[in-house]
């Protein structure tokens, strides 16, 4: 079983072990609630708030759609190759990458992990003092820390319980409903508001430049492809490929969408620096808030569990759970002590190194590829492999500066896809 219920030490390494059939019970409802609630976040309605002013309203959301559909369809297409397997992102990587080579990857995956877990903790943290000094309390400089404390405790418990019966009866069925309506609301009275000042002032207001189209739809992509080292230690547990595929990139893109467009919205009818106090001064948005930010537990929940996962396939002495507390605990403390604002681009940079390795991964096993047999046939380093995923980095990096019209992320995956097609070997 996926997380044993004892904590004893394992000598089996589930995260290199397809799933067996009978675990394998998520439908097409349970990916789409699971992808819709990691999609939904405070964060990826910052992020979309930086579309504005450098692109009109019009402009912006078509970045938005277009970089939502592209970028969950990767998720939902990386979901499919791991239905199909019934392998986590570790197992995926070996198989690609040869049996030791992959150490690496994986490495990078779980330091990439631990600093998004801290920075979700962060934002959790500051969005509770924020709500709580709102309303009237949370004044002293140690609430910071106890609510970080709390958040991590929480995170912490959830782990210690099992994946699957958290998606499926609380999520799906308490979790979802709720956020769902919390951004109905929100986004009822910011569109009251752009109604009052003209909405059509506001959706003819044209860009004042700085960023085009492109580099925005690279910065809409982020956030997706920032779940691309995740999505298999979930979808593993599908019935189907298919409703893997469905449910990741309906769900995932749904929530991408709204969420960025929220905080567009936003950006424009009520500027400010800080979006949760922008979101608070809407009538009902201090309950909307604490609703959105009780789901962004499982957004922190997510980046530990595969964590854990990651690291259990390294040292696999020791199970999922075990390790899952471990992350949960390094990331409340991490969120304690370190200037976590200033750790953003060192992480955004790390991400970059995702999106040419899943590339090579997807032009690998993407067309009914016999996983399993490349998997058990790996050697310890696939070379060619290895070179394109390092060339790919190379290429994500130079391009803005070559062809900074042309974005990053899109050109670098299309070009580590086709370079694994053509050049490795396909039995």
């Amino acid at each position: 079983m996926l997380q044993s219920g004892h904590p004893s030490k394992t000598t089996t390494n589930e995260a290199l072990v397809p799933l067996s059939v009978d675990q394998r019970v998520f439908r097409t409802i349970d990916h789409a609630a699971l992808w819709f609630s990691l999609g939904v976040g405070l964060l990826v309605m910052q992020v979309g708030s930086f579309l504005i002013p450098a692109l009109s309203m019009q402009q912006a959301l078509l970045a938005i759609v277009l970089g939502s559909l592209v970028g969950a369809g990767l998720l939902g297409w990386v979901a499919k190759i791991a239905a199909d397997s019934g392998l986590a992102s570790a197992g995926l990587m070996h198989t690609v990458y040869g049996r030791r080579f992959a150490s690496l990857p994986i490495i990078l995956n779980i330091v990439q992990l631990i600093g998004w877990g801290t920075f979700e903790l962060v934002v959790m943290r500051d969005a509770t003092v924020a709500i709580g000094r709102q309303s009237g309390v949370m004044k002293d400089a140690w609430w910071p820390i106890l609510a970080t404390l709390v958040w991590g405790g929480v995170v912490a418990a959830l782990i210690s319980g099992s994946m699957v019966q958290l998606v499926r009866k609380v999520i799906a069925r308490v979790a979802l409903p709720l956020v769902v309506l919390s951004l109905l609301w929100l986004t009822w009275q910011f569109l009251a508001v752009a109604f009052d000042l003209g909405i059509n002032v506001i959706w003819d207001r044209p860009g004042q430049g700085g960023m085009g189209v492109m580099p925005a739809l690279d910065l809409v992509i982020a956030m997706p492809i920032s779940w691309l080292p995740l999505v298999a230690d979930y979808a593993r547990h599908g019935k189907t490929s298919q409703g893997a595929l469905r449910g990741t990139w309906i769900g995932y893109a749904i929530a991408n969408i709204w969420c960025y467009s929220l905080g567009v919205l936003v950006a424009l009818v009520l500027p400010s620096a800080d979006l949760v106090t922008a979101l608070l001064l809407a009538q009902g948005g201090l309950i909307a808030v604490s609703l959105i930010l009780i789901d962004e537990v499982d957004n922190a929940y997510g980046d530990a569990y595969s964590g854990a996962v990651s690291t259990h396939s390294l040292l696999p002495r020791w199970s999922v759970r075990n390790w899952g507390v471990v992350i949960a605990l390094a990331c409340t403390g991490m969120a304690l002590v370190l200037p976590m604002h200033s750790l953003e681009p060192f992480l955004l940079m790390l991400s970059s190194v995702f999106v040419p390795l899943f590339g090579v991964i997807l032009g690998r096993l993407a067309f009914g590829a016999n996983t399993h047999r490349l998997l058990e046939e790996a050697r310890n380093v696939h070379i060619v492999p290895v070179i394109i995923w390092i060339a790919g980095i190379a290429c994500y990096h130079l391009l803005p500066l070559v062809l900074p019209a042309l974005g990053s992320a899109i050109p670098t995956l299309a070009i580590c896809f086709v370079a694994t097609r053509l050049l490795v070997r396909t039995r």
